[in-house]
């Protein structure tokens, strides 16, 4: 980048940490560009999911989380993003420009930046400590700052939930397109991207909610307490695709902030894949205010289980449209 903004090294320390977002299937669908003052993000069309994804909702959502870690990291590093969101119409792929100036690192800023690297989608069953209301609180504070909302679904919200999440794995269950994506993308060993069976638990008779079609399921889950984990539901007002960045944007902020405080978290989309069902939950849990973009579990990890492992990312030099120090100016 040019003179008085940040060098090569810093802007790849902030992308590395950019690409450990997570993404539907771990298939880290962006792309990015560096400019002489700006980078730029664009969704990576390759890597769709026609059959879990069909209208690139969760891909959206996944390169949304990626900006927000970009601007986790520039913050922390000294570097406050100033984001133009679709900054051309006629590319709706061209998620995002951004523009770097100056900053102070707050705590915060270290604290959800140190947070990245131990952030995992955990899987397993969570412990049977409640979730405090302030925490819960806390994340939809968080969220809501990113233009989306949080409600923590209980009682009769939850069993609705619930029965989505099992209506849906039924029907994914008869779709063969859908069965072939997903042991496509999972069951993987030692690739950059999709789903570890490290990272997979097998299944359990008391499973709440069912567990995902993944391929080759290697995780033993050894906790044995009641799981009183959280269910939340994030949403907007709006469902364009820049409502979508938005809510993969506080999605970050959400997953991040568990992490922080020592949270355990699970992003749940299938439901939302299937119209009807997506339907469904906005007016059972949202009383039809808003746009249901992703579910998450939330609660304390198991305290008598292993810590998860690292799930892989593709290399920075993977993810960019040009090495660096090979960009031409860009206009936002």
């Amino acid at each position: 980048m040019d003179h008085g903004l940040p060098d090569d090294h810093t802007v790849e320390a902030a992308l590395a940490l950019a690409v450990r977002a997570p993404s539907v299937h771990n298939t880290q669908p962006w792309r990015w560009r560096i400019g002489d003052r700006s980078i730029h993000l664009r969704l990576d069309p390759e890597r769709a999911l026609p059959s879990t994804d069909p209208d690139q909702r969760d891909m959206v959502l996944s390169c949304g989380a990626a900006l927000h870690h970009l601007r986790v990291a520039f913050a922390a590093l000294g570097w406050s993003a100033v984001v133009h969101r679709l900054p051309n119409p006629a590319e709706p792929d061209h998620l995002a420009a951004i523009e770097l100036v100056r900053h102070r690192p707050t705590p915060q800023d270290i604290a959800l930046s140190a947070a990245i690297p131990r952030r995992r989608t955990d899987r397993r069953h969570y412990s049977s400590w409640p979730v405090p209301p302030g925490y819960l609180g806390l994340v939809t504070e968080r969220a809501a700052t990113l233009g989306a909302v949080v409600r923590q679904a209980s009682d009769r919200s939850r069993e609705r939930l619930v029965d989505a999440l099992r209506v849906a794995a039924e029907r994914h269950s008869e779709d063969q397109e859908f069965r072939f994506e997903v042991a496509e993308w999972s069951g993987r060993h030692a690739t950059p991207d999709g789903v570890p069976a490290r990272n997979t638990p097998r299944v359990r008779a008391d499973d709440e909610l069912p567990p995902p079609a993944f391929a080759g399921p290697g995780l033993v889950d050894e906790a044995h307490e009641p799981d009183f984990a959280e269910l939340l539901v994030l949403a907007t007002t709006g469902d364009g695709r820049g409502s979508r960045l938005s809510a993969g944007e506080a999605l970050s902020a959400v997953l991040l902030t568990a992490t922080n405080v020592g949270l355990a978290t699970c992003v749940l989309t299938e439901p939302l894949e299937i119209p009807a069902l997506r339907h469904r939950v906005r007016a059972g849990v949202l009383d039809d205010y808003g746009y249901p973009q992703a579910l998450i579990r939330i609660g304390w990890p198991p305290t008598s289980s292993h810590a998860l492992p690292m799930t892989p990312r593709r290399a920075v030099e993977e993810v960019l449209s040009e090495p660096f120090g090979t960009s031409e100016a860009t206009a936002c």
